[in-house]
C-alpha cells in the first residue's frame, strides 16, 4: 500500500518545468504515458487498463502510450508532476503531503474510494474472525504513515484496542508473508491481486471495509499550470476513465481478461481479484466524483498517525470539480 513518506524538496524547477517540448498552449498534445500508482500490481489501475484496451482514451482525443508507475507515495507524485502530461492517479495521502510542502497541484477527480482491495489475513489454520479477537496479538502493516498503518490505527481506536495489540511494520507483501509464516505476526495486511494469487495458503481474518466502510485511497491530480492551459486533455482522461469504470460493471469477465493481459498475470487470479473487489464494494472505483466523507476519513487517519498536524484543511483550495461531467459535480 501507499507509504506517505516525504515528498522531498521538489525542486521548483522540476515541478514547474517548461512543458514546451510536450505541447504548446492551444496545440494538440503528442502521444504520452500517464502516471498511475502501483500500475501492474494494484487494483487502482484497472480502469486505465480497460480504457487503453477498448480505445476510450483515443475516443476522447488523448493518445496514451502506456503507464508510468512506482511503489506509490511521493515517488508517484514526483513522476506525475514531471511527465509530459503532468497528471496521475495517486494516493490521496501523498497528494495532501505534496500540497502541504508547496507543490502546486490540483485534485481533479476521485479514484478508488473504498478499501475493498485491502484484507487482513492469517495462516490457513487460524481462527480469528474479527478485529475484536486481536487483543494481545500482533498485527503487521506495511510501513509507518502508510495506508495500512492508518487503517490499523483507526481500526484499533474504534475497537477500543489501542495499546492492547502490538503493531509491527513488515514491508512489502513478500515480507508480510515471511513474517506471517514465521509467526512474527498473527495477522497482516494483503491487497488484491496478491491475495487472490495466495488465497489457498491464507484465510481472511477481517476486511478493512468492516472497519472503515468509506475511505478514499486515490485521486486524480494534475500540475496546476498545465491544467490552466490544457483543460480539455484532463477532461478527456476523466471521461475515458469513467467509460472504463462503467464498462467494467457491465462486462466483468472481459474486464478481467483485459486486466490479466495488461498486468501479465494468471487470468484466474485476475478474475478472482476483480470479483472480490466488486462483490465487496460495487462502487470501489469512482466514476470521477468525490466522496467528501471518504476524503475526510483520510485526514483523520493522517492526524492519528501524526503524518500531518491537527487543524483545518481547506479542500476547496486544491479540489476542482469543473473538469468533471456535469452529473458528477456536487450540486450547489
Amino acid at each position: 500500500m501507499f507509504a506517505l513518506g516525504k515528498i522531498g524538496s521538489f525542486a521548483r524547477g522540476a515541478c514547474l518545468m517548461s512543458f514546451a517540448a510536450a505541447c504548446v498552449c492551444g496545440a494538440s498534445v503528442r502521444a504520452a504515458p500517464l502516471t498511475v500508482t502501483h500500475w501492474g500490481d494494484g487494483m487502482y489501475g484497472v480502469p486505465f487498463a480497460v480504457a487503453m484496451e477498448k480505445g476510450f482514451f483515443k475516443e476522447e482525443g488523448v493518445d496514451v502510450t502506456g503507464f508510468i508507475t512506482s511503489e506509490g507515495g511521493g515517488t508517484t507524485v514526483r513522476n506525475a508532476m514531471a511527465s509530459e502530461i503532468p497528471y496521475g492517479e495517486v494516493a490521496l495521502p501523498a497528494a495532501i503531503s505534496a500540497v502541504k510542502q508547496g507543490v502546486d497541484l490540483t485534485i481533479v477527480h476521485g479514484g478508488v474510494q473504498s478499501l475493498a482491495d485491502l484484507v487482513w489475513v492469517e495462516k490457513k489454520d487460524g481462527t480469528i474472525t474479527g478485529i475484536q479477537q486481536m487483543k494481545g496479538k500482533t498485527i503487521g502493516y506495511s510501513s509507518p504513515k502508510s495506508t495500512t498503518d492508518t487503517i490499523v490505527t483507526i481500526a484499533l481506536d474504534r475497537a477500543g484496542l489501542t495499546g492492547q495489540v502490538q503493531r509491527k511494520p513488515v514491508g512489502s507483501s513478500s515480507g508480510m508473508l515471511t513474517s506471517l509464516q514465521q509467526g512474527a505476526v498473527d495477522v497482516a495486511y494483503m491487497t488484491e491481486p496478491s491475495y487472490s494469487a495466495k488465497k489457498d495458503q491464507l484465510r481472511i481474518a477481517f476486511r478493512s471495509t468492516d472497519i472503515v466502510p468509506n475511505e478514499t485511497q486515490t485521486v486524480g491530480i494534475v500540475r496546476t499550470d498545465y491544467l490552466k492551459t490544457h483543460p480539455e486533455v484532463i477532461k478527456g482522461i476523466i471521461k475515458a476513465r469513467r467509460k472504463a469504470v462503467q464498462y467494467m460493471a457491465a462486462h466483468r469477465d472481459e474486464s478481467a481478461q483485459i486486466l490479466a493481459k495488461q498486468y501479465k498475470m494468471d487470468p484466474a487470479v485476475a478474475a478472482s481479484a476483480l470479483n472480490n473487489v466488486l462483490e465487496s464494494d460495487p462502487k470501489y472505483w469512482s466514476e470521477g466524483s468525490f466522496d467528501r466523507k471518504g476524503m475526510d476519513e483520510v485526514l483523520k487517519g493522517l492526524i492519528l498517525v501524526k503524518a500531518i498536524p491537527e487543524g483545518p484543511f481547506d479542500w476547496s483550495k486544491i479540489v476542482d470539480e469543473s473538469l468533471l461531467p456535469a452529473d458528477l459535480q456536487t450540486k450547489k
